[in-house]
């Protein structure tokens, strides 16, 4: 049953702990809580926004005045056909991944650790050590921001790197089936074990240090490598270790993260990261592109969608 919460607080709501009220937040964990939720909002006229998690998402200082759709689960909402897997958007990506360990299905064990949702990771084609979700999408069933329903393929998400054509149509994911490949349960576990290590090793606790995890994309290759560069390198060479804005600072272990300082507001956040694209134009000659996405308010340089994101 979906949950409607009056004059929100965003900052509950997302991995970086920060962000204004909203007038009514609708939480839904199933594909029907979401599909009568969008129904009645449609009916309604009410404008919304769609969010999941909130790993991937910096919400204004000033909240929003419109109703926000906040679709994850408290529990993993998974099944299993055959050697395909499918998946609530609403589900947490390391939900899936632990399943998909524990049935001994290769394909999706990269994503472990990723906080977000499969519903989030599917929109941003999330991914780590050179995979990513669209590698093995099979299908989506998808809301139309009409309320329509129907399933595509992975050819209708237009994948690029960390980027997908559903951020532009406003579908909105309700459920995933990926087409994954049997492998051993022990060599899985073992892998996955490995990735949560280097992950602790160079990321942050969210309970300690809140952020939204790597802010922008990492480079198009420039040499015959044909490898992308990480963007954390670049933002090292030229500094930006030792920039702050506010409350907002960067990461001791990765000059790519921005993590919440004391006193840290949505909008100091905003100004680190433009100071961090300035200094790698400066010194490289190029725009870091980002991968956290601002929604809301914000006083900016560039262009601004006032509600939705951007």
């Amino acid at each position: 049953m979906t949950q409607a919460i009056k004059n929100a607080r965003l900052e509950n709501h997302t991995t970086f702990k920060l962000g204004g009220p909203c007038p009514t937040l609708f939480h839904c964990q199933t594909p029907d809580d979401l599909e009568q939720t969008i129904l009645q909002l449609n009916q309604q006229k009410q404008p919304f926004v769609l969010i999941g998690g909130g790993s991937n998402l910096v919400v204004s200082d000033h909240g929003l005045d419109i109703a926000v759709v906040r679709y994850v689960s408290n529990t993993p909402l998974i099944e299993r056909d055959g050697n395909d897997v499918i998946a609530t958007a609403s589900t947490t990506l390391d939900d899936l991944a632990i399943f998909c360990v524990d049935e001994g299905l290769k394909g999706l064990n990269y994503t472990t650790g990723i906080p977000g949702t499969v519903g989030g990771a599917v929109v941003g084609n999330a991914g780590a050590w050179g995979r990513q979700v669209g590698d093995v999408l099979k299908s989506v069933t998808v809301l139309e921001p009409n309320g329509n329903k129907k399933t595509v393929g992975p050819d209708y998400c237009g994948f690029q790197y960390r980027h997908s054509r559903l951020k532009e149509t406003g579908d909105i994911v309700a459920s995933v089936r990926f087409a994954l490949k049997p492998g051993d349960p022990i060599t899985l576990a073992q892998e996955r074990a490995d990735i949560l290590k280097k992950r602790a090793d160079k990321h942050p606790d969210l309970t300690t240090h809140p952020c939204a995890g790597s802010f922008f994309r990492n480079v198009e290759p420039t040499s015959k490598a044909d490898r992308r560069q990480a963007a954390g390198w670049f933002l090292e060479e030229a500094g930006g270790k030792n920039l702050c804005a506010g409350g907002a600072q960067i990461f001791e272990k990765h000059a790519n993260i921005i993590i919440k300082g004391p006193g840290c507001k949505a909008q100091d956040v905003h100004d680190l990261s433009q100071n961090m694209i300035k200094i790698v134009r400066d010194k490289f000659g190029f725009d870091l592109v980002r991968e956290v996405r601002f929604v809301g308010r914000f006083i900016s340089e560039g262009p601004v969608n006032p509600q939705g994101f951007w």
